[in-house]
């Protein structure tokens, strides 16, 4: 019985009535980067895209998931997605993507898989703003980028610069400090 339930709903899921409408999609998908609620409208018009979204989730301003392949990105119960996050769950076909119970995606990352590849961010997992994902990450991890390192100092600012080449005369390399250790 519960098999003939699941068929049922399935069958008349608002994301397959809505691909019928040339661009339909695209403007829901636009509509729910610019428009306010983050617990409420946002997740609502990606759910009529076809995203997979279980649960009450959070998603920032301005987040892309999956223009072309919506139904290939999943996001679990509690999932928070910061500002301006991209998430591309294709590159030359469709892949997969899975956002399990408690992950966290800082501001401005950006997740992407192959075609064919499932990519995976585990359960209660915390990726740092800026990262770069393009593999899964293991359940409870912190990750990101390398902080910010000063590799030199400016003598001509770059704008003022009438090519690459006076730009890189005016580098000068940073000396390292001595520290005083207490």
């Amino acid at each position: 019985m519960n098999n003939c339930k699941r068929v049922v709903r399935l069958r008349y899921r608002p994301s397959t009535y809505l691909g019928v409408l040339p661009g339909f999609k695209s403007i829901l998908h636009l509509m729910a980067r610019v428009l306010p609620g983050g617990f409420t409208l946002r997740p609502f018009l990606h759910r009529l895209r076809g995203v997979k979204i279980h649960g009450s989730v959070w998603i920032g301003d301005d987040v892309h998931l999956a223009e072309h392949y919506p139904e290939t990105v999943e996001i679990h119960d509690g999932v928070a997605i910061a500002t301006r996050c991209t998430i591309i769950a294709h590159t030359k076909g469709p892949g997969r993507i899975v956002i399990e119970k408690g992950a966290a995606i800082g501001a401005g990352c950006v997740v992407v898989c192959k075609s064919g590849q499932t990519l995976t961010i585990g359960e209660g997992a915390v990726i740092s703003a800026g990262s770069t994902v393009s593999h899964s990450i293991p359940p409870y991890a912190l990750c990101g980028a390398p902080r910010l390192k000063v590799f030199g100092k400016v003598t001509t600012p770059f704008r003022d610069a009438t090519t690459y080449e006076e730009f890189q005369r005016g580098m000068l390399p940073m000396r390292p400090t001595n520290r005083v250790r207490s």
